[in-house]
């Protein structure tokens, strides 16, 4: 399946929302209580969007995974054990693949696609809070080489700390054959 990736504009806002919408259905009916009608709100999506931080991947013209990328975060991120505290992260928030393409491999190509997209800005690492009682998050993450570094209380629970430290990736493009 291709995805193209791209930072989301005001157009995409509707249907950002139906992905959440049903994402927390979806998540609500397997016992996953991460998300509800406070977070993440319209509000919220709406002010990712004119901050240029929410990216979309869409297949065949729908919007299949949704991410932001910045470097706002709670609190209790300082308190963590971040494998490399000192280079250049991000933090992944808001990561969500539509219900219709999960399951096919969209979370985790949108996991390699962020750290390539952070790799050529210079960025090192990227960290992200993920729900405890979200087995299949939690197995994505460790499965792309996500660590625990720490764990945090918020409204709805427990929360992993995890960070992915890829100083070392390369990126480039193939060069010609002479």
């Amino acid at each position: 399946m291709d995805i193209i990736y791209e930072k989301a504009v005001p157009t995409d806002l509707d249907e950002l929302c139906s992905v959440i919408k049903r994402a927390v259905e979806k998540m609500d009916s397997m016992g996953i209580f991460q998300w509800d009608e406070v977070y993440p709100d319209r509000a919220t999506l709406q002010d990712d969007i004119e901050k240029g931080q929410m990216y979309v991947g869409r297949a065949g013209g729908r919007i299949a995974v949704m991410f932001v990328l910045n470097m706002q975060y709670d609190e209790s991120y300082n308190h963590a054990a971040w494998k490399a505290p000192d280079v250049p992260y991000r933090v992944l928030h808001r990561f969500c693949v539509d219900p219709d393409f999960q399951g096919c491999g969209v979370g985790g190509k949108a996991l390699d696609h962020i750290e390539k997209l952070l790799s050529e800005q210079g960025i090192h690492a990227v960290r992200i809070d993920a729900f405890s009682k979200n087995p299949y998050a939690l197995k994505m993450y460790e499965k792309h080489g996500y660590t625990v570094a720490g764990t945090v209380d918020f409204r709805m629970g427990l929360f992993m700390l995890m960070e992915k430290y890829f100083c070392c990736l390369l990126y480039t493009s193939p060069s010609p054959r002479d």
